[in-house]
């Protein structure tokens, strides 16, 4: 009978931290597998974008291997194993759907999100912060997010966009402020664009657009049309930095026809 392919893995996980492994493998803490860890979830994200569904099971292969990685090394100090992260995954899903595998019944997934952190809330200690479960080290515009829905959640929040477009302009107009009487202090500066950014931020949550995923397209966007003038300018056989701002606006105009 053939070996079960997730315990083939959770085998060869620790295979390569024995003994006779892998002298890479046997070095590496849970420290040195933080940035693999990251690169790995990214690059996930990446091969979602692109729609390619061969290279997101290659990916999440390398991913899951990470969680492998991560458990048998807390196994190894007999701390927990991949068993027991399963085991621990598996009783929070049953415990946070009651919905699903309990009596209770959700009409919406705005109910099973309030549910949702409703039960969170009971899970953790008394005077717990509700903002304790954001991750320190998320992307700031996904960190922004996350910390506007939780307190959303609890009213915490305004009541209709044109609001939060009308404080947007009020936080332009103090970065101008900034910008006139202060443009020596980074701080101050730093201070209003980080109030203009989270204004950002909240009128994406508004209208359910993910702020990190719609700068990534746009950030993408500019990558593709800045090529485009990079290729153009090739063909031409002139060199970018003895082009003109004209010239190149005007490959930068023609890119958006690409």
């Amino acid at each position: 009978m053939s070996i079960p392919p997730l315990y083939k893995l959770k085998e060869i996980a620790s295979i390569l931290r024995s003994e006779h492994g892998c002298a890479w493998d046997k070095a590496q803490t849970s420290d040195t597998l933080k940035p693999y860890l990251i690169e790995e979830a990214y690059e996930v994200y990446q091969a979602i974008e692109n729609g390619n569904t061969e290279n997101l099971k290659e990916e999440l292969g390398d991913l899951l291997y990470q969680v492998y990685a991560h458990a048998q090394l807390a196994s190894e100090q007999n701390i927990f194993d991949i068993d027991d992260v399963a085991s621990g995954i598996i009783e929070k899903l049953i415990r946070r759907h009651p919905h699903v595998f309990g009596n209770e019944t959700a009409k919406d997934k705005y109910e099973v999100i309030d549910r949702w952190e409703k039960i969170k809330k009971k899970e953790k200690e008394d005077g717990q912060s509700m903002l304790n479960g954001v991750p320190v080290h998320l992307p700031a515009l996904l960190k922004a997010y996350r910390v506007q829905q939780k307190v959303s959640r609890v009213g915490f929040d305004w009541e209709h966009i044109q609001d939060v477009v009308v404080k947007l302009h009020e936080e332009v107009n103090e970065f101008k402020d900034a910008l006139q009487n202060n443009k020596d202090s980074r701080e101050a500066l730093r201070e209003e664009i980080g109030d203009i950014l989270f204004t950002i931020v909240n009128i994406a949550r508004h209208i359910e657009i993910n702020p990190e995923e719609a700068l990534q397209h746009t950030v993408s966007k500019f990558i593709t049309r800045f090529q485009h003038i990079e290729k153009r300018l090739h063909e031409m056989n002139k060199d970018i930095t003895q082009t003109s701002l004209q010239e190149l606006d005007v490959l930068w105009e023609e890119s958006k026809g690409k």
